[in-house]
């Protein structure tokens, strides 16, 4: 068995960066799986995504107010911990 991610609303709406009634609308028009842990949602990631990704306001908003917005700091900048491409080039079998 795959191992799922679940997230409530309230991390669900800090994550992509929208208000909490958001998602329960979502969760209400059956737009995102979910289970029911201690009568609180838990809500599949992947279908999260899914959602996020089919509508334009919700991934700008992503991109913007939700975890998007700092992939720009996750880059690696120092170079002794980024992939060195002559090494990665060295163990490809060349035809």
């Amino acid at each position: 068995m795959d191992n799922v991610i679940r997230v409530s609303v309230s991390e669900a709406s800090r994550l992509f960066g929208v208000e909490p009634k958001t998602i329960r609308r979502a969760l209400k028009s059956q737009q995102l799986k979910y289970i029911v842990v201690q009568g609180r949602y838990k809500i599949n990631f992947n279908s999260l995504l899914e959602w996020s990704q089919g509508r334009t306001s919700i991934k700008n908003k992503l991109a913007n107010r939700g975890i998007g917005q700092y992939v720009d700091k996750w880059k690696i900048k120092n170079k002794l911990f980024s992939p060195n491409p002559e090494l990665i080039h060295r163990g490809e079998k060349k035809p």
